[in-house]
């Protein structure tokens, strides 16, 4: 609905059109990139560019008026060579995506009247879950954040955001970012006290050397933090299935239930696919969260490894600090192994 600088460069919608609800976008413009946090990320961005493949809005704003906008949002899609196109009623093509489901799209430029033939033959050459957008989100090579006299979490990125970065550092750890692909024994050469599987788009299943190496990562209990798809990926590498929502869970308020203290949590969220409860039930994990809107599964918790996950984005949490403690709670579970691990103990 809101937050579009966040959306377009969330890497969980590559491969995606995005539209948003909110009936005016653009009048507080674009951020400077170059504004660094405390820890020299980007503050204002969730990855290094746009990663939806169009943009759909009802009314765009043509003058923007923010102390930190150096573009408009035009300006800015304009750069980076992505299409957009505004007066589309766009609360009525949600209504429409709720009731049919998610669907392929099409976004032309034409001076002639468009060919609705060779619309579909575009769609029907496309196929979302077949692809493969690991290429395109993550990075293609090793990056460290922070101290190096900090005890070492691994980041294995099928798409992560900023912010998960962000918080990582913020609990008192060095950070090394890896490849989707990297291998387990890849992981281990860093001497990590923990792992995390970040979020990231299109299927899980079609994420197997991350599915490979998460099957290890559980097999050793390392301390491991699944995100978004990182969630999924711990579940299908525990034996569950997952499946695609008829339409998703997008944008912020989305309420989770926490089964250990039946509080209700409120989340930002965006993913496509969920973990099959029935599978889930021949695992060693059990449902941490639920979603009390449709009983979907929001989280995982392993029976006796310290392993966790969540289907929800914690570092996005609208409140702003709803949930933020999952980090905090990883955290905890980190140096509870590490102190087990020490000598006469």
């Amino acid at each position: 609905m809101v937050g579009y600088t966040e959306s377009l460069t969330d890497p969980s919608y590559s491969g995606q059109i995005l539209t948003m609800t909110y009936p005016l976008v653009g009048n507080y413009g674009v951020p400077d990139e170059n504004i660094l946090d405390e820890f020299g990320i980007p503050k204002y961005f969730e990855s290094e560019k746009i990663q939806p493949k169009g943009l759909v809005i009802h009314s765009l704003s043509n003058v923007a008026s923010h102390w930190s906008c150096v573009k408009t949002l035009d300006e800015w899609l304009y750069e980076e060579k992505i299409p957009g196109i505004y007066g589309v009623d766009t609360r009525e093509l949600t209504k429409i995506i709720r009731q049919k489901g998610v669907m392929m799209g099409v976004l032309t430029v034409s001076d002639q009247p468009i060919d609705k033939i060779d619309f579909r033959k575009i769609i029907n050459e496309e196929n979302y879950n077949t692809k493969n957008f690991m290429s395109s989100v993550t990075s293609n090579q090793v990056k460290i954040y922070g101290d190096n006299d900090k005890d070492v979490l691994v980041l294995l990125d099928t798409g992560t955001k900023f912010s998960i970065i962000r918080h990582l550092l913020r609990i008192g750890f060095k950070v090394v970012q890896v490849p989707w692909d990297s291998t387990y024994e890849k992981i281990l050469s860093y001497n990590p006290v923990g792992v995390i599987i970040s979020n990231g788009p299109g299927d899980p299943k079609i994420c197997k050397p991350t599915i490979d190496t998460a099957k290890k990562l559980i097999d050793t209990s390392i301390p491991t933090l699944g995100i978004c798809l990182g969630n999924q990926i711990l579940a299908l590498s525990a034996g569950a299935d997952t499946y695609k929502l008829k339409y998703g869970h997008r944008g912020q308020n989305k309420s989770c239930i926490n089964k250990e203290n039946s509080l209700s949590y409120i989340t930002s969220q965006n993913h496509g696919y969920g973990i099959d409860p029935a599978t889930l039930t021949s695992t060693d994990f059990q449902p941490w969260f639920y979603n009390p809107d449709d009983n979907t599964i929001e989280g995982i918790i392993h029976n006796n490894k310290p392993i966790i996950a969540v289907q929800f984005h914690p570092e996005a949490s609208p409140g702003p600090n709803d949930c933020n403690y999952i980090f905090d709670k990883f955290k905890e579970i980190v140096n509870l192994n590490k102190s087990e691990k020490l000598p006469n103990k």
